[in-house]
């Protein structure tokens, strides 16, 4: 692998292991030329995934675009940077075990709402917020007291 701060080609894994959900592999990095030190990740991917926007627009699916989304609805919630990968791991994995190479943006979207829903409600009403596109108080209004109808909001 290619170091990242001079260029050279020619890195060192100097440690290798599993992550603490076991869905990845972490490596610390060594480069001989400039004796920096970085960190990677290896995760197996099943298939590629094209998204499909909602204007028919195909693009990869990008799992750090996930990340920073939840990270954004989570932003200042006392949930850990560990959790929120251990949600992508698993929104990720269940996208690869559908068995399409071509998912729609919705269910990428309801996927991420069913695990904020579960995990903060906060940042639950955050990323509906965006994803549903409220455009005034009033649908904050409508959206929390259907939550409070269906027992989800304390």
């Amino acid at each position: 692998m290619r170091c990242p701060f001079c260029g050279n080609e020619d890195s060192q894994v100097k440690d290798s292991r599993p992550t603490e959900d076991n869905a990845s592999i972490r490596r610390r990095r060594y480069c001989p030329a400039c004796g920096a030190r970085w960190t990677t990740f290896e995760r197996v991917q099943l298939r590629e995934l094209n998204v499909i926007k909602s204007n028919g627009q195909k693009t990869l699916f990008d799992r750090d675009k996930l990340s920073r989304s939840l990270s954004i609805a989570l932003r200042k919630r006392p949930v850990s940077e560990e959790r929120v990968q251990r949600i992508v791991n698993s929104i990720q994995r269940r996208l690869e075990t559908l068995g399409e190479n071509e998912i729609p943006t919705k269910v990428v979207g309801e996927m991420v709402m069913e695990n904020l829903r579960n995990l903060d409600q906060v940042a639950f009403v955050r990323f509906a917020s965006v994803y549903r596109n409220f455009r005034e108080a009033k649908d904050f209004e409508d959206f929390v007291e259907n939550l409070s109808d269906e027992g989800a909001v304390g």
